[in-house]
């Protein structure tokens, strides 16, 4: 079987693997967005884990545990590249009803990237500017 080298993986996920690691060192529970099946989502509840946070995998605000907030003041979110921001938006909500008056977004890395576009098409691009 062919595939992508292991270490060919897109640079959000990268990207998020690392914002992870600093979230988790500053947090006591992680909470991740994302599907069981996706791996990377899976990857950021274990690169939490390493980085000395409690963390869980949820599909939604629903799926919170009242046990795993118990003794807990500070809470990392985040999520997997493929859920959407809707989600994330959801579970920050969730703790503000619950009475959560400081929530900060934390922005490790600025992502920038931007793809050209093929050379065959450029210059029709180019045209209609």
């Amino acid at each position: 079987m062919i595939g992508p080298r292991t270490d060919d993986i897109c640079y959000a996920t990268t990207n998020r693997q690392a914002a992870v690691r600093q979230l988790a060192r500053q947090c006591e529970l992680v909470l991740v967005v994302g599907s069981r099946n996706s791996s990377n989502s899976n990857r950021l509840v274990e690169v939490a884990r390493e980085h000395g946070a409690e963390s869980h995998l949820i599909d939604n605000e629903g799926h919170v545990r009242d046990e795993w907030l118990t003794g807990k003041r500070v809470v990392g979110i985040t999520s997997g590249a493929s859920a959407p921001e809707e989600l994330v938006k959801r579970l920050v909500e969730f703790f503000r009803a619950r009475g959560t008056s400081d929530v900060r977004e934390v922005e490790v890395v600025q992502e920038d990237v931007r793809f050209m576009l093929p050379k065959a098409i450029r210059p029709a691009v180019a045209g209609t500017a």
